[in-house]
């Protein structure tokens, strides 16, 4: 069993910018068709689960980001760079809209599957797609597969990464402990803010096993929007796993736009912010606990 990288955490209350209440750092995947298929060569085979991918940067993207700019939000897009090489104006919108933009595997690699020097290839590989095709080099990360090795976040550090937003550990902020001392700020989310557990249907490779059941629009908007509200109510810090082919399709946008009407409704006691806003300023609060 892969030993957890230590963790240092910090006050039960966090306090935010300008004595606001809660912070909110909507999360973005933008798969597209990398993962499973594509590592073990079956996506050459299965042009239907190609284009159930392609739709989420080709079509869901763009319909996301309109809604985000009609309700003057700001978000974190995880991005594996395979997809930044085939849709870069897409991605390149990420950042004229001023969202952020950040670390995500390759081709959506298993990280935990990858030695040690897996990891720094496809790290050096993502910096340099990040570099030529959009200019930028990103100080976030999220890992592809939900876990990572124990080596992992030590080299995420030295590739410049300041966060991570993969682990679930807690509903704040907290620092992941390397061999040189307190390294990365983790952002935890949890899977059941991950639309792919109330809304996917995927036929070949059939995803849940024995296929989906999809859960009503309206629930789902409820169990989202009261998840927003508990983090918000004790003052947390609230991110999301979403991915645009899963909840950006025409049918599934409002129950995007009532979670967006539930943190607009708060005003600026919610402070909705980048990911890496949120870590730097984490990092400002807790300078004794900065690499």
């Amino acid at each position: 069993m892969t030993a957890k990288p230590s963790t240092t955490f910090v006050e039960q209350k966090p306090r935010w910018p300008k004595g606001r209440q809660s912070a909110v750092a909507l999360a973005f995947d933008v798969d597209g068709p990398t993962g499973d298929a594509m590592l073990d060569g079956s996506l050459l085979s299965n042009p239907r689960y190609f284009t159930q991918g392609a739709y989420g940067p080709f079509r869901a993207l763009p319909r996301l980001l309109d809604l985000l700019s009609a309700y003057g939000l700001r978000a974190t897009f995880f991005v594996p760079t395979w997809v930044v090489e085939h849709w870069p104006s897409q991605c390149e919108r990420i950042l004229r809209e001023a969202h952020e933009i950040a670390y995500h595997g390759h081709y959506h690699e298993v990280f935990i599957d990858c030695s040690r020097q897996q990891q720094i290839d496809i790290m050096e590989r993502s910096r340099a797609v990040f570099r030529a095709r959009l200019g930028v080099t990103p100080v976030g990360f999220r890992t592809p597969s939900g876990d990572w090795g124990v080596e992992t976040a030590e080299i995420l550090h030295e590739f410049g990464v300041i966060y991570s937003s993969s682990m679930r550990g807690d509903d704040r902020p907290y620092f992941h402990m390397t061999p040189r001392g307190r390294g990365l700020v983790e952002i935890p989310g949890r899977w059941d803010i991950d639309d792919y557990t109330a809304l996917a249907y995927t036929e070949a490779p059939d995803f849940p096993i024995g296929l989906d059941r999809i859960s009503g629009y309206a629930d789902v908007c409820r169990n989202w929007c009261a998840e927003f509200e508990g983090y918000h109510r004790e003052g947390l810090c609230w991110t999301t796993i979403l991915h645009p082919k899963v909840c950006a399709k025409p049918g599934r946008l409002p129950i995007l736009e009532g979670l967006f009407k539930a943190i607009s409704a708060h005003g600026a006691s919610a402070w909705t912010a980048t990911c890496s806003e949120i870590a730097k300023w984490w990092i400002e609060q807790n300078p004794e606990a900065s690499a």
